[in-house]
């Protein structure tokens, strides 16, 4: 999976990977955004493709039924999804944990971008555990993680 992390902010202990940005505890969304590589939009645009007329000129022909999707930052594309599809925005993942970092008490551990951007998550921890059979403690943790990739 290593070699799928495009760009990804931690605190704490560094990965088995060693890849990704090295945070400090209690960073503002903002930073998060940028250091784990989650500060552009995802874009969308109509797809077309090239066909012969009857002459044999090139002409583009729309396809209506489909968007492709593209970065803001690269314009690298993403996938090709239906018109219904709605898309979930990089920083649309790290804001959900707002409030639960500010008002909560959760702390954000990892958040990051794989396969060029198709993928996306945050993982905050919760503050909460518990002991298993009174040794084993299990911290309790949040992940949200969307694609659009299909």
């Amino acid at each position: 999976m290593a070699h799928h992390v495009e760009t990804m902010a931690f605190v704490g202990q560094t990965p088995w990977h060693g890849l990704g940005n090295q945070l400090p505890q209690n960073q503002p969304i903002e930073i998060w955004a940028q250091q784990a590589g989650m500060d552009w939009r995802i874009e969308s645009s109509n797809v077309s493709y090239m066909a012969k007329n009857e002459r044999g000129q090139n002409i583009l022909m729309p396809y209506e039924e489909q968007r492709v999707l593209y970065r803001s930052d690269t314009h690298a594309p993403l996938s090709v999804v239906s018109q219904r599809y709605q898309e979930v925005q990089p920083k649309e993942i790290l804001e959900f944990y707002r409030d639960l970092t500010e008002q909560s008490g959760f702390e954000l551990e990892t958040a990051g971008v794989l396969k060029g951007g198709r993928k996306f998550w945050a993982l905050a921890r919760t503050g909460q555990s518990a002991a298993l059979k009174s040794k084993d403690v299990s911290n309790g943790y949040i992940l949200l993680a969307t694609a659009c990739d299909g």
